[in-house]
C-alpha cells in the first residue's frame, strides 16, 4: 500500500470533513472565477456602450486664426484660409492602423436656415448613426429618414409651436416634423435635425461636412495614437481628442478591475484560512494514526507527503468544480448586469488558473499542518491508546 492509497482511503473514510474542506475551497475559487468572469464581461459591456454611444474624437476643418489687436485693445479674431472637410475623404479613416477600434463615424453639416422668417441652426446628420451615438437623446416620435423630414429640439419646438406630425417650411421647402427632442440643457435644444444629404442641398454644401465625431475607445493603445493616425490620413483637418471623456472611461474600467481583484484576494485568504483550520483539526484528531505511522518507520517526509496528497486531491476537485460553479453563477448574473451586450467567454486559461489557484492555496494552507504532523513523537500513539 503506497502513500497515495492511504491518503485517498483516509479521505473516503472521513467524507464529512472532506466535503467541508472541498466546500470551503470551492466557494473561494468559485467567487474568484465569478468576479473575474464578470469583470471581463462587464468590461466588454462598458466598452461596447462607450464605443457605440459616445464620441471622443472630433474632426473639424483646419483654419488659421488672425488676431486683431491695436494699442493693447483686442478687437477679436477672424478665420482665414478655412478649409472644408470633404465627405469623400472620410473613407480614409478605414485605412488607419487602429481602424478596428472605431465604433462609429458621425459626419455633420451645420448652417443657418430660415423658419417663419427667423434664423435657426440647421444640422444635417446620418440618422442611423447619430441617434445611436447619442443615446441620451429621447425623441417624442421618431428619427428622420431620407427626404424632407426633421426632428426639432425642445426649445425650437416650443418657440415655433411644433410637434410630431406638424408641417414646417425651412428655407421655403416644406418638411414634416417626425419628432421632437426632450430637453437636454444643451445647444441641441435649438437644433433642426434633418438627413445629411438634405441639409447639404439646403445649405449649398454638396459633399462637404462641417465636423465629424468619432466614437473610439482603444484599451490597447493610447487615444493619442489614433488622433495621430487620423491626422496623417486627413492632413487638412484638425483632429482633437476629448481627453476628459477618455480618461474618465479608462479610470472607471480600472477602478472596477481593482475592486474585483481586491475582493478576490479577501475571498482567497478566507478560503486558505478554512483549509488551514480544517487540516489542523484533522491532524489533531489523527494523533494516534500519525503516531502509529511514525512508530512503523514512516519518515517525516512520508507524513508531509501524505497530508499534502490529501490536500492536493481535494484542492484539484475544488478547482474544477469551483470553475464550473463560478461560470454558472456568472451566466445567471450576466443578463441582469449586462443588458445590452451580455457575452460569456469560456476561457481555458481561466479554468487552468482556477485549478492552479486551488492547488496553490490548498498546498500552502496545508503545509504547516503537514510539518506539524511530521514532527509528532511516536510515543503519542501509545499515550492515546
Amino acid at each position: 500500500m503506497n502513500l497515495g492509497t492511504i491518503a485517498f482511503n483516509n479521505l473516503w473514510r472521513r467524507k464529512a470533513r472532506m466535503v467541508f474542506l472541498l466546500a470551503g475551497l470551492l466557494l473561494g475559487v468559485a467567487t474568484v472565477v465569478t468576479l473575474l468572469a464578470l469583470t471581463r464581461s462587464l468590461t466588454a459591456e462598458i466598452e461596447h456602450k462607450l464605443d457605440s454611444f459616445g464620441a471622443n474624437i472630433v474632426i473639424t476643418p483646419r483654419s488659421e486664426e488672425l488676431s486683431l489687436t491695436y494699442g493693447g485693445i483686442v478687437l477679436g479674431g477672424v478665420a482665414v484660409d478655412r478649409q472644408e472637410l470633404r465627405q469623400l475623404d472620410l473613407t480614409r479613416l478605414g485605412d488607419i492602423l487602429n481602424a478596428a477600434n472605431i465604433a462609429a463615424i458621425a459626419p455633420k453639416v451645420l448652417g443657418p436656415a430660415t423658419v417663419d422668417g427667423t434664423r435657426v441652426l440647421l444640422m444635417g446628420v446620418s440618422p442611423s448613426v447619430e441617434f445611436q451615438l447619442k443615446r441620451w437623446w429621447s425623441v417624442d416620435g421618431r428619427a428622420p429618414r431620407e427626404g424632407p423630414e426633421v426632428v426639432v429640439g425642445s426649445g425650437a419646438a416650443r418657440r415655433f409651436g411644433l410637434s410630431a406630425g406638424a408641417r414646417v417650411a425651412i428655407n421655403g421647402h416644406p418638411f414634416t416634423v417626425t419628432g421632437t427632442l426632450h430637453e437636454t440643457g444643451s445647444q441641441d435644444d435649438d437644433l433642426f435635425l434633418v438627413p445629411l444629404v438634405v441639409a447639404q442641398e439646403l445649405l449649398g454644401k454638396h459633399g462637404v461636412v462641417s465636423l465629424v465625431e468619432v466614437a473610439a475607445l482603444c484599451a490597447g493603445c493610447p487615444i493619442e495614437d489614433m488622433v495621430e493616425q487620423i491626422q496623417a490620413v486627413l492632413p487638412g483637418a484638425k483632429v482633437s481628442a476629448i481627453q476628459q471623456v477618455v480618461k474618465t472611461r479608462l479610470h472607471a474600467l480600472e477602478q472596477f478591475r481593482v475592486f474585483s481583484f481586491g475582493v478576490a484576494v479577501v475571498v482567497i485568504l478566507i478560503g486558505a484560512l478554512v483549509v488551514f483550520v480544517t487540516m489542523m483539526g484533522s491532524i489533531n484528531e489523527r494523533t494516534r494514526e500519525i503516531g502509529i505511522f511514525r512508530a512503523l518507520g514512516f519518515r517525516r517526509g512520508h507524513i508531509v507527503r501524505l497530508i499534502l496528497t490529501e490536500a492536493v486531491a481535494v484542492s484539484c476537485l475544488a478547482g474544477i468544480f469551483g470553475y464550473l460553479s463560478g461560470m454558472g453563477m456568472t451566466r445567471l448574473l450576466l443578463p441582469y448586469l449586462a443588458t445590452d451586450h451580455p457575452h460569456l467567454v469560456w476561457d481555458p486559461r481561466l479554468a487552468a488558473g482556477a485549478i492552479l489557484l486551488a492547488l496553490l492555496v490548498g498546498a500552502l494552507a496545508s503545509l504547516y499542518p503537514a510539518l506539524h504532523a511530521s514532527r509528532m513523537d511516536p510515543t503519542e500513539a501509545f499515550r492515546s491508546l
